[in-house]
Parts: C-alpha cells; structure tokens; sequence
C-alpha cells in the first residue's frame, strides 16, 4: 500500500500539482485502500463494484457531493496514472450541491472587522474580503505580491497553478504598510506569532470568532467573504466578467452563481402577507 503511495505522491508533485491536492488525493486514495483491504479485494484489480460500495458508504455517512467526486476523481487517477489500468472507471460523479454561497451584508462585514480587536487578525479579514482572497492566498501572500502605489496584489501560482490580479483596498494601504515595514519582499504579509505562516485552521478560527462576536447567525465561513466580495461588486454595478478575472474563475459560469444571489427582480417582489 504504501509503495503505492509514494509513487502517486511522486507522479503528483512531477506534474507539479499543489500541495493541499497532492495531499487532498493521497488522503482519498489512501480511505479507499482501506476500505479495499476491509473487503477482502486487492488493490490492483480495481474491482468498479468495491468502489461503488466505497463511494456509497461515504455518501451514507454524509459526505458532501464535492467530497465524493474528490475521492472517485483521485481514484480514478491512480488506476490511470499509476497502475496504467485499460480499464475505465465508468462511474458518474455525484451530483452537485445547487446550494447559493452565504454571503453577508456590508453592515455585517463592518461588525465583523469592529468586533476582531487584534490589528492583524482585523487586516486579514479586510483585506481577504476587500480583495476577493481565497484563505490559501491570504495566508501565503508575501509583500512582493503586493503593490500599495498601483493597489493591485499579484497573486501567484493560484488555484489551478496561474497568476491573477486583484484590487487592493485602497484604506488598507496605511495598515499594509506598518505590516510589513523592515520585512524582505520573500516574506509572509501574515505570519504567526511563532514564525512561520498561518494555517487554513488559524484564519478560520480568526473568523468565527469574529462572527460569534458580532452576533451574526449565519452558516458562513472564511470563504464567504470571498463570496460578499463578488456579491457586492456585482450589486455596484461591476460588469460580471471583471468580476470574474478578479476571482480568478476559469468559466463565467462560475461567476454567474452571483447573480442568483444578489436578483434585483426576487428583492423588488413584495410578499402578498
């Protein structure tokens, strides 16, 4: 088992996927074996009906339709990519989750940053909702990616391995500027107070905490402020594909889920009670 996981890890990272997938389908790939081994098959005959029992078995147990395909598209890579297996997986991915992104207020978004008293954690959350950053991008920018005079940040090597620009805030710059006074252009904007960067973790907790503070009761998360930025552009008029290279979304379609959200039509409706 193990050996073949060294070698997905290996085949991975030569085609030079990113960390958290690397890590993300040998997690996946490595359940399944188990599950394999449990069931008294061999990993190497790719048996469709144990990996339709596993994938059943997730799905009991709740797992998300995204957390689904993520473990049959990391499967489905091992048997092509590492044992060389002719045979196709001819398995549908679950269907997706039509579930509108949470998405809070400007008023919201102003008590979360009044409520987070700590000057860094109340940068990050400015900047990461002013900017559209997902929280891998805030936690990984350095200060060469930011540029205070033109108020763009160049983000590199993003989701699916590209370069993207977004806006900087231009309220922001003052405070941008004190963190990282004295620092290298290689250095972390956001580090920890041990060294070293902040993790996917930390900048969550950072967020429901100010969120508990703030009294606000939605189920959102770190990712929903990525999710209010878009919202509120569009709702100021920004045309959507602009939006949409500020997010960095391959597809316009992925941006248009924000027109749902944000439906002038639906909001001028009256209900008749």
């Amino acid at each position: 088992m193990q050996q073949y996981l060294d070698r997905l890890s290996q085949e991975l990272r030569l085609r030079n996927y990113s960390n958290s997938t690397v890590e993300s389908y040998l997690t996946c790939v490595k359940y399944y074996f188990y599950f394999v081994e449990r069931n008294g098959a061999r990993i190497e005959d790719g048996d469709q009906d144990i990996l339709k029992s596993f994938l059943l078995d997730k799905h009991n147990k709740g797992s998300s339709s995204q957390t689904i395909n993520l473990y049959l598209n990391a499967i489905k890579f091992f048997y092509r990519e590492i044992m060389k297996s002719p045979q196709s997986i001819d398995i549908r991915f679950a269907k997706k989750s039509n579930k509108l992104p949470v998405v809070l207020s400007h008023d919201e978004i102003e008590r979360i940053i009044e409520v987070t008293k700590n000057s860094k954690h109340r940068l990050i959350i400015s900047l990461s909702y002013g900017a559209g950053l997902r929280v891998s991008e805030i936690i990984s920018l350095k200060v060469k990616d930011l540029d205070l005079d033109s108020l763009t940040i160049h983000l590199k090597n993003a989701k699916g391995k590209k370069d993207r620009i977004t806006v900087l805030p231009v309220k922001l710059v003052n405070s941008l500027r004190n963190a990282v006074a004295g620092k290298d252009i290689d250095d972390l904007v956001f580090e920890s107070e041990r060294g070293g960067g902040l993790t996917d973790r930390t900048a969550q907790v950072i967020f429901n905490n100010g969120l508990r503070r703030a009294g606000i009761k939605k189920e959102a998360t770190f990712h929903s402020l990525r999710h209010s930025f878009a919202t509120h552009l569009l709702e100021n008029g920004t045309d959507i594909r602009y939006i949409q290279e500020l997010l960095g979304h391959q597809n316009i379609r992925t941006t248009q889920i924000y027109t749902k959200v944000t439906n002038p039509a639906v909001r001028n409706i009256k209900s008749p009670l």
